[in-house]
Order: structure tokens, then sequence, then C-alpha cells
């Protein structure tokens, strides 16, 4: 069998193991192949998809900029720095590696995506709502950017638009329980309790261990000073997050109206 043959297989293996979730093997696929052909660019970009699925994202970079080194048309590369990066929370690099990717590819709908999560990051969530317009555009179906032009209007408090985008992620994504989840909230932000209720509920048919729908009943419940049902519903959160969801209790002005219960101050201080 010859070399390149050999580095096909282990190219293929590489990849199934990715798909499969197994990114440490799938790095050693991939090494494999750069002893023998250093100057695979491509390689070096699925390593630091690897990487980045593995969570380690100054590796991952540091892949990235060898495929970048190498062939700088390639928008792949610029699209996973930005990935890593923005996992680290350094989104104005972020911001800087997806417009080089959409320089090389404007009509990549997953840059644009990643370029609005990380104007989100950036807390420009004006300028966020043009990015996921423009992956609607490209990809009308596409309900992670009806969700997170959502996030964004819900950021400007323009909570009517922010329903009606969410509306249009669980038509397209019934299964979608995170943006359940959000709709609830979106809903109590308008008064409207009892759809908020309803949409938390819908969440956790699709998930029942979800912290974030049993907190959400919770702030729903407490917004109209229904004290029993909403310590119930935060203790049931507490039960399953209890680190963030204490925290977040501590300090949430939806818990205004029974702030003073002790069964919910008992609830906030338990370790």
């Amino acid at each position: 069998m010859s070399q390149g043959e050999d580095s096909q297989i282990l190219y293929s293996h590489g990849h199934v193991l990715h798909e499969l979730g197994h990114y440490e093997r799938s790095v050693t696929k991939y090494d494999a192949i750069l002893t023998t052909q250093p100057n695979d660019y491509k390689v070096w970009s699925c390593r630091g998809y690897a990487l980045e699925g593995a969570g380690r994202y100054e590796d991952a970079i540091l892949s990235f900029e060898k495929a970048i080194a190498i062939q700088p048309q390639f928008a792949l590369a610029w699209q996973g720095k930005g990935i890593a990066l923005a996992k680290l929370t350094r989104y104005e690099e972020a911001l800087a590696s997806f417009n080089q990717a959409l320089k090389l590819q404007p009509n990549d709908y997953r840059a644009w995506q990643n370029h609005g999560k990380a104007l989100m990051g950036l807390c420009r969530y004006k300028e966020s709502l043009t990015s996921f317009d423009k992956v609607l555009e490209l990809k009308s179906d596409s309900y992670k950017a009806w969700y997170n032009k959502a996030v964004a209007l819900s950021c400007l408090h323009r909570y009517t638009e922010a329903l009606a985008a969410l509306n249009n992620a669980v038509i397209i994504k019934a299964s979608c329980h995170y943006a359940w989840n959000y709709r609830g909230m979106v809903l109590a932000k308008l008064g409207q309790f009892e759809d908020s209720l309803q949409s938390f509920d819908k969440s956790l048919n699709i998930k029942p261990n979800n912290a974030n729908a049993w907190y959400g009943k919770a702030c729903c419940y407490a917004l109209q000073a229904n004290r029993d049902r909403a310590i119930e519903h935060l203790k049931q959160a507490i039960s399953i997050s209890p680190y963030l969801c204490q925290l977040m209790a501590k300090t949430d002005p939806s818990f205004n109206k029974i702030r003073t219960d002790q069964r919910f101050q008992a609830l906030v201080q338990a370790n």
C-alpha cells in the first residue's frame, strides 16, 4: 500500500472518530498523517477542529494557524480559529477571524452565524442582528439563527420581536428545548404568564432534567407572588444545578416579591 493510500485511510479514520465524538483519537490519526505530509493544510485544519471538540482551544488555535500559514485562502481554517477564540471569550480576535473567513466565502451561513455570536459576546447586539438576518437570507430554516436573533432582540428589550423569532425557531425545530425555555422567559417579560408556563412545560416534556425550565417556571410564579409554587419549582431547579441556580436567584429581580420568605432564603443559602 502506498504512502498516499495510508494517509487517505488515516484521514478517513480521523474523520469518523471526530464524527463519533472521539476527538483525542481523531487527533492521533491526523498527527500520523502530518509526520509524512507536514504541509497538508486540510489535515492541520481537521486537527484543529478535533482539538476544539476536545476542549483544547489553545492547541486548536495553533493548529488552525499552521493551516493558515500554509494556505491563507482556506476559509474553514479561519472559521475554526474564530470558533476556538470565541470559546476562550477572545471575541475581538474571533470576529477578525470570522471576517477573514467571510471575505473568502461570503455566502457561508455558518460563518455568518458565528460572526453574529461573536458580536453578541461583545454586547454589540444591534450589529449581530444583521449577521443573523444574513444567515436567514442564505438558509431560512436555520432555527439556530432565529433563536440567536431572539436572544439579541431580547437583549435590546425588543421582546415582541424576540417572541416572533422564537415562534419561527420552534416551528422549524419543535424539539429544541432551549428555544422553548427562552420563549417562556420572553413571554414572562411580556406578562403573558400562562403562555410562559406552557412554554416551559413544553421544554420539560422534551428534556425533563432541565434546570433552566424549572428555574423559569419559578420566576414566572414569583412574578405573580405565588410563593408556594415558586419555591417548589426553584427547589427542583436547584436540585439539578445547585450552584448556578442559587447564584442567579440571589440577585434575580423576578424573585423580589418572595425574597423575604424564609423558605426562599433557606433555599438560596443552602450548601
